[in-house]
Formats: C-alpha cells, sequence, structure tokens
C-alpha cells in the first residue's frame, strides 16, 4: 500500500502544483489521470524522491519515503515521460548497464533477469540493434524494460502511451497488466481509454488537487441517466454551449455532436446515452474550471 497524505508542493514561480493530494493505492494497476499541466508529473516525481514536496506524508509498507529516499529507491521502478538513451548502443548491452547501477553484480544473476525482461518486453528478436533504430514503442517497452530491474515492489510510468499507433499502445498497456498482477503500479495519463481498460482504481487530478478518486465504474454509474446526446449545426453550437452544460463535442459526419449533463432532458432532440468515464473526466474538470474562476478563488 502507497499512502500520500495532505501533500503540497509550490514551485518558485508561484505554481501550486500539488494541493493537498491525500491517496491511498494498493497493489495493483491505479490509474492518475489528469490533463497536461495538471500536476501528474509534479506528483510522480515527489513520490520517487526527485523532487522534495513544501509538506505531507509519503508511506509505502510503512517506510517513510520522504526521510527514507534510499530505501525507497531500492525498491522502485519508474519510467519518466521523457527519458534518454545511447542511440548508438544496443538495448542488450545498456540494459545490462542499467542493471550494474543498479546493484546487479552478480554476472549470472544479471544475465539472467536481462534476458528474461528482453523477452517479458517482447525486444528479444531486437536485442543487437541500437536503440536509436527503435521505433517509439520499441523504446517505451525498452523503458519499461530497465524500470523493472531489481524486481520493484513499485513501479510509476509517467504518460507510457502518448504517440504510439495502436497496436503499439495495446501491446504496451497488456505488459502493464502483467506486471500488475504483482506489484503497486502507477499509469499517470491524459488518456481516458487507458485508465478505462485497465485501472480496478484511479484518481482524477486538476490544477493540483484531486478531483475524484475510487473505482471507474462507481464514478461513472453516478453519472447513469444524466448525459444527454444531439447532433446540432456549427451555427447552433455557441448557442447550446452557453445554454447546456456541455461534456464533449465531436465532429461526426462533419457535424458536431454534443454530449450534455443533465438531470432531465435538455431540449427536443436529446437522446440520453450510456456515461462512460470520459464523461466523468469532462464533468469533474469543467466543475475545477468554474470553482478556480469563481469571486471566491480568484487570487487578489
Amino acid at each position: 500500500m502507497l499512502s500520500i497524505k495532505q501533500l503540497n508542493k509550490t514551485y518558485a514561480n508561484g505554481v501550486h502544483a500539488i494541493n493537498n493530494v491525500s491517496l491511498e493505492i494498493p497493489n495493483g494497476l491505479f490509474g492518475l489521470l489528469g490533463p497536461n499541466g495538471a500536476g501528474k508529473s509534479s506528483l510522480m516525481r515527489t513520490i520517487a524522491t526527485l523532487q522534495e514536496p513544501d509538506n505531507g506524508s509519503i508511506h509505502f509498507h510503512g517506510l517513510d519515503v520522504i526521510k527514507e529516499k534510499e530505501s525507497l529507491r531500492r525498491q522502485l521502478g519508474y519510467l519518466p515521460q521523457d527519458f534518454g538513451v545511447y542511440p548508438k548502443v544496443s538495448a542488450e548491452d545498456l540494459l545490462n548497464h542499467f542493471a550494474v547501477l543498479k546493484g546487479l553484480t552478480k554476472k549470472s544473476e544479471r544475465k539472467e533477469m536481462v534476458e528474461g525482461l528482453l523477452r517479458q518486453t517482447n525486444l528479444w528478436e531486437a536485442r543487437k540493434r541500437a536503440l536509436g533504430t527503435y521505433s517509439g514503442g520499441m523504446r517505451q517497452r525498452f523503458g519499461i524494460a530497465q524500470a523493472l530491474l531489481g524486481a520493484p515492489k513499485l513501479v510509476i510510468v509517467d504518460e507510457p502511451t502518448a504517440g504510439l499507433d495502436p497496436d503499439e499502445r495495446n501491446r504496451f498497456l497488456n505488459l502493464l497488466a502483467e506486471i500488475g498482477e504483482q506489484v503497486v503500479v502507477i499509469l499517470s495519463t491524459h488518456i481516458v481509454e487507458d485508465v478505462t481498460d485497465l485501472c480496478p482504481r484511479m484518481a482524477m487530478i486538476g490544477k493540483g488537487q484531486v478531483l475524484v478518486q475510487g473505482e471507474p465504474q462507481v464514478a461513472i454509474d453516478a453519472l447513469k441517466n444524466k448525459v444527454w446526446r444531439k447532433s446540432v449545426s456549427k451555427a447552433a453550437l455557441a448557442e447550446y454551449q452557453s445554454r447546456f452544460n456541455v461534456l464533449a463535442t465531436r465532429l461526426v459526419a462533419g457535424k458536431p455532436q454534443i454530449n450534455v449533463f443533465s438531470d432531465e432532458q435538455p431540449d427536443d432532440g436529446f437522446i440520453m446515452v450510456e456515461p462512460d468515464l470520459e464523461d466523468v473526466y469532462f464533468l469533474q474538470l469543467r466543475a475545477s474550471q468554474t470553482k478556480a474562476q469563481s469571486p471566491a478563488n480568484a487570487i487578489a
């Protein structure tokens, strides 16, 4: 169990990146969902001991993470949003080098682990190739291989599927699901489908604050019978957006289709639809933006 309580972090430029965050994260896959700039990466870096919080606490299986950073690092696998590799070095050689840095000094054990991870991430056939020749998805799989060195008990992956094609995304998500059977895996992403497909528990974050947390299906069920859909003309779109709580707008056959949150049918032509996690996501973001813009929350 990873326990985070009343965590705060404000940067020198005044940005309150982590705002009184409290989370209880059990074994398995946990989704941290939010738009770019929501504070997800700041929270991940703080958990990974790469930066100090201003206050609050983080405990992992009874370990005080803030006070005992080295102990946490020995149990941590971390794949940041942007990570560098030596483009002319092969995957096998670089993974072996990382294994030495991780403390796997016994050659036979290191060889067995490196081979096992290359097979697990489906990189065995390409192990002799220079990393500079790898596709984006292959690089991400190499990234998770290095994060799994030393059999970590806590794995953090930050925006791992951004930019991947559908096949590579599915392959990577299947790999995460396999890993998440044994350890705590935090998947930080702005892609709603990643959380819907994989995570039995999740939290949504916006402007550094936790907006909602728990089981995705419970959050979806709370919107049942309250999401309505209608196709509208482009000329009428602005009027609907001003009159109703529009969650999302998408083009279908060149015509705007809107989802509206309402306790009753908003207007003629609207049909009730089954909500999904994307509807929850947009509703929470709209609510947080409205709260931030209200006079009571204005910055003097």
